[in-house]
């Protein structure tokens, strides 16, 4: 200890006496390890931490798959549900929840809620407890019992501000009046990510019983609800997906109507920690990689500055050995000196890993799945000490087993004349500086080339045209519940009302609206036959995306008409049932024909045919990087819905026309809230927030990659010019030019930059292998990318050896000849 203890106090006065060299290699060092432990943060988090759940490496979460009719990912039907609830033995506990947004009325201003009706076990399943009350009892999924309610945390502060005799109080939803019987922890959430209900909110405010009816065995259309299991223990996801195949394949031979051979349905079991970090892990894995290349860049950068502070201190170090310093000792010392160093960077790389998560909070929202769990906790603390002592061994071994082999007689010879040593500005005791410079550089290359391929396909996905204009479009959802809006024609006719008076806003142009609008994660698809069409082998129908339109949707959203006519007034109901299919559709089912005029069947539908009275344009509706199905839109005069997406197209800001909006909304229906108020361009801009994510971050570590790489191909070459200082005077005393010694240098710092830039080129493709989920519109091997960077390196190495090579064309040899 007294060793250590000394060893500690020299290196604090090595450091003091040198604050330049301490400070740029605390930086460098800072930016690697803070890069390191801020994305190390978001892998806690996702992957690492299990879900706030009761055996969370239990819970699965179940979809139904059809991918011979392009459906992978679909919700369940109650006899579907129940199918799997008596049929599946691996299975400890399965519940069925659906997601709404509802009406709150009554006391207060009238809510739009986000609601989820959930088994009775479901919320038990997850390990919830009341905070006051109970949770629901299998009492509540009897059909005709009292109605009960269990609040949110956030719900019963924000809205009843935490109301202690909120219990036995009855709230009204939809119309319908729900008796409170409990209300959750603050610690308990069940967000979208973990339950991706069809219809339902970011956050649950209420959750309501689900009550099934006698016929809910028999009924296969609808699947409109998600099913969770609890794995029984011991049983692997394997070995229940096994047993699931087994029941679907009955389900197939049974009702070979619902499940035709073509479909090929399957349910998939799915652990619930995957869906929520599925989507993210490629560009985790991608990230991770990205901080460890800048990390390796700043152990390069700081192992070259203590080369050469070593170097420097050879007189010293040959002192000390000639004093009885063993090689071990000086060692120690050097490795001392480094890996206090590295724990200071890696001291403030935790203080900027503080100011990162907070920017990541902000930049995440839409990107990062459990961003609230991205926190600095024990585990990351941990992570970031042993990689501070790994990084100063890492950087602080080759320079302190460099310099502890010197010459003794050598050195102290080289001394006693005043000269620099015998390592010349060309010499092989520099070879580890320049292999360090080209380690750099060419790990800046793979950075660069995967930071250039995502803004390559970022710029790429901003061009795709999504088939509609979302500038100058303000959107909102709106939905008539309650036993009010019970009869269709007052729907209608409630409707009507609001596209007159939107329609007589000031700086409105269009409106209307739409069942599932473009990006807004809403589906709805149905199976269908086409009229005159030959079946293929095994199908029994075909899938296409279902949209009710209303008022003048597509022309608010400049989706064009590419032949027939929009839905007018004449399409009401007691005439033929009018469709209008996106030219994908057309193309598919009529090849050279005009779909006008033809027929198709809603096989769910009790209408016997729909005739196509148009055909606009497809649009990307999933996302923008996501080919559509074939889609068709039913007109709302004929199908008067419910809940839609109304759309304004305005001259102005859209946001602009909020307060309008609200207005004539209260003069419809008082009770009408307006929700999730968004232009349209926000909604786009949220649909690539998690590509610009990966992309921001990844240009953010090529940037310190950058600017590390330059800075140490000027430090080598600098201090190859002062260490060479006596070479390049005897040069100009037997007649070198200033040019030619110009050029001699930045001969030598070329050769550096080309060496690293062709190894990173190499590196790169390798890397750019890893990032193909993440590209669009891009290959992994851009020509264009690749060429760009390795221009850009090539003249930023050359910026960084010609500023030395002015210095060392300046040297003027007398004096240099005369200190020698």
């Amino acid at each position: 200890m007294n060793a250590l203890a000394q060893d500690l106090r020299i290196a604090l006065r090595a450091f003091v006496r040198n604050p330049g060299f301490t400070l740029a290699a605390v930086l460098s060092l800072a930016i690697g390890i803070g890069a390191n432990t801020s994305i190390f943060s978001v892998a806690n988090a996702l992957l690492l931490r299990p879900l706030p759940y009761k055996d969370a490496d239990r819970l699965v979460i179940l979809w139904n798959r059809s991918p011979g009719l392009d459906i992978l990912q679909d919700w369940f039907s109650t006899a579907q549900y129940l199918d799997i609830k008596n049929g599946h033995s691996s299975l400890e506990e399965v519940a069925i929840a659906s997601g709404a947004n509802d009406d709150l009325t009554g006391e207060g201003e009238p809510e739009r809620v986000g609601t989820i009706r959930v088994s009775s076990n479901l919320l038990s399943m997850l390990g919830a407890q009341a905070l006051a009350g109970r949770l629901f009892l299998p009492d509540d999924d009897v059909a005709g019992h009292p109605a009960t309610a269990v609040l949110s945390y956030g719900m019963w502060a924000r809205r009843y501000g935490k109301d202690p005799q909120m219990l036995g109080k009855s709230i009204t939803i939809n119309g319908q009046t729900y008796e409170v019987a409990g209300i959750l922890p603050q610690s308990f959430s069940l967000p979208r990510e973990v339950l991706p209900t069809l219809y339902g909110p970011e956050q649950p405010d209420v959750f309501l019983p689900f009550p099934l009816g006698p016929n809910a065995a028999g009924i296969r259309t609808g699947e409109d609800y998600n099913v969770l299991g609890k794995l029984k223990a011991g049983v692997s996801v394997a070995q229940a997906q096994a047993e699931m195949d087994t029941l679907t394949a009955r389900l197939r031979r049974d009702y070979p109507e619902s499940y035709p051979p073509n479909g090929g349905l399957t349910f998939g079991i799915v652990p619930l920690l995957e869906q929520v970090v599925g989507d993210i892990r490629p560009a985790l894995r991608v990230l991770l990689i990205a901080v460890g290349l800048v990390l390796l860049i700043a152990c390069a950068n700081v192992a070259n500055l203590l080369l050469a502070r070593a170097m420097a201190r050879q007189q010293e170090i040959a002192v000390r050995s000639a004093l009885g310093a063993s090689r071990g000792r000086i060692v120690r010392q050097l490795l001392t000196e480094s890996v206090l160093l590295s724990l200071t960077g890696g001291a403030l790389g935790a203080i900027l890993c503080l100011w990162s998560v907070r920017w990541l909070h902000v930049l995440g929202t839409k990107s990062i799945p459990r961003l609230a769990g991205v926190v600095i906790d024990g585990r990351v603390l941990l992570f970031t000490l042993l990689l501070s002592v790994f990084s100063g061994i890492l950087f602080g071994l080759a320079p302190a087993l460099r310099v502890s082999r010197i010459d003794l007689n050598s050195t102290l010879k080289d001394a006693s004349r005043g000269s620099a040593g015998t390592s010349a500005v060309w010499g092989r005791g520099n070879n580890l500086r320049r292999l360090l410079v080209i380690s750099e550089l060419a790990l800046s290359v793979v950075l660069l080339i995967g930071a250039g391929l995502l803004i390559r396909s970022f710029a790429r996905l901003q061009s795709v045209a999504p088939g509609f204009n979302p500038q100058n479009v303000l959107t909102f959802e709106l939905a008539l519940n309650g036993r009010r809006y019970s009869e269709k024609q007052i729907r209608l006719n409630t409707y009507r009302l609001l596209w007159s008076a939107l329609d007589q806003i000031p700086g409105v142009t269009f409106s209307g609206g739409v069942t599932a609008l473009p990006l807004s994660q809403s589906f709805a698809w149905t199976p269908i036959t086409v009229e005159g069409r030959t079946p293929l082998p095994g199908e029994k129908f075909l899938n296409a995306d279902a949209r009710v339109a209303g008022g003048r949707y597509f022309q608010a959203m400049e989706i064009p008409l590419r032949s027939g006519r929009f839905f007018n007034e004449d399409d009401v109901t007691g005439k033929t049932p009018a469709v209008i299919v996106d030219e994908f559709m057309a193309q598919q089912l009529w090849p050279g024909q005009d779909a006008v005029g033809k027929r198709i069947h809603m096989v769910e539908s009790e209408e016997p045919w729909f005739t196509i009275v148009g055909v606009v344009g497809r649009v990307k509706h999933e996302s923008l990087d996501s080919e559509p199905r074939i889609a068709f839109y039913l007109p709302q005069t004929q199908f008067p819905s419910r809940a839609m997406t109304v759309v304004l197209r305005g001259g102005t800001e859209p946001t602009a026309l909020s307060a309008a909006v609200k207005k004539e909304l209260r003069g419809i229906d008082p009770d009408l809230p307006m929700y999730s108020v968004r232009s349209m361009a926000e909604r786009v801009a949220e649909s690539l927030a998690r590509r610009r994510f990966s992309m921001l971050l990844l240009g953010l570590f090529a940037g310190f990659a950058l600017a590390l790489a330059t800075i140490g191909i000027y430090g080598v070459m600098a201090y190859l010019v002062n260490q060479g200082t006596r070479e390049i005077g005897i040069r100009m005393a037997l007649g070198a030019t200033q040019r030619e010694i110009l050029r001699l240098v930045v001969f030598q710092g070329m050769t550096l930059a080309i060496s690293g830039v062709a190894i990173g080129l190499a590196a790169a493709f390798v890397f750019a292998r890893l990032m193909r989920s993440l590209l669009f519109g891009v290959s992994a091997a851009d020509p264009a990318t690749f060429a760009a960077i390795s221009v850009l390196l090539t003249f930023v190495a050359l910026l960084a050896a010609y500023i030395p090579a002015m210095g060392a064309a300046r040297v003027d040899p007398i004096l240099c000849l005369r200190a020698e």
